[in-house]
């Protein structure tokens, strides 16, 4: 997976204006240009996506408020936190490409796109996926388990990329987009099972979902019990068939096989 880390001018500057306040001087900057120049700040608003799409070649058709930020001496101390926290952010996603690259090509199996991620200051708090091969980061790496912000990352990029599902689909997408990254990715990350990891109220579906999982992994049969013991998720194998064509099918299959199946992998009728 290709990535680009840089950090705009236009893009930290809409985040800035646009995302909550980080510090009283931009609070105060904030209130003065909206009451200077509010039509133009309107304006700005509508300029996100279009920044997205070719930062290269953005001309903002009226750069009044960008210009008065970019002059504001406050901007480059904020500039110069996110040059920083550019690198830091660059350094995790290196330091664990090989593992990432895992995920993508042996368990997504989907053709992800080139990525840019535009990082702000991570004081602002978000990570914002405006659309397909581009990221906005600007949250606090975590120095405690610093591989959070990277699962978050991921979590983002997975589930932007497969399909939208109807309502009732949802947890199916969002408990196998689990399975993925923030079992099995995180799994290989930290060299021991995280498979009770994610969000609780989707742990039922994905215990039943489970032995089709392994079976997507490409995991034998006769190595089940490995796999249950370590994961601390049991079921009775012999009740379940081998689904060979699962190994030969992507993520996004996956959740459409799970979605088609769902009365017979929800065995008790309940989730």
């Amino acid at each position: 997976m290709n990535t680009k880390f840089i950090v705009n001018d236009y893009a930290l500057i809409w985040n800035l204006l646009f995302q909550a306040s980080i510090s009283d001087s931009l609070s105060k900057l904030k209130a003065k240009l909206w009451d200077t120049y509010k039509e133009e700040y309107n304006k700005t608003y509508q300029d996100k996506q279009e920044i997205m799409k070719d930062y290269k070649n953005f001309i903002p058709n009226d750069d009044t408020i960008y210009n008065v930020v970019i002059d504001n001496k406050y901007y480059d101390k904020i500039k110069r936190q996110a040059e920083k926290y550019r690198l830091e952010i660059m350094n995790l996603w290196d330091k664990n490409k090989k593992e990432t690259n895992y995920l993508m090509e042996k368990v997504v199996r989907m053709e992800i796109p080139e990525y840019t991620f535009f990082t702000v200051n991570k004081e602002l708090g978000v990570i914002d996926h405006p659309m397909r091969g581009s990221m906005i980061i600007g949250k606090k790496i975590d120095m405690k388990n610093p591989l959070m912000i990277l699962y978050e990352i991921t979590m983002n990029i997975v589930m932007n990329n497969i399909k939208v599902y109807e309502e009732k689909q949802k947890d199916f997408k969002k408990a196998i987009v689990e399975l993925a990254v923030l079992n099995e990715y995180a799994t290989k990350l930290n060299n021991r099972s995280c498979y009770l990891s994610g969000d609780p109220r989707l742990l039922s579906l994905k215990r039943w979902i489970y032995p089709y999982w392994l079976m997507y992994l490409g995991i034998e049969k006769k190595d089940f019990p490995t796999y249950m013991m370590r994961d601390k998720i049991s079921f009775e194998i012999d009740k379940y068939a081998y689904e060979k064509e699962l190994k030969k099918m992507n993520l996004e299959e996956f959740i459409d096989f799970c979605i088609r199946n769902q009365k017979y992998i929800i065995r008790d009728g309940k989730m």
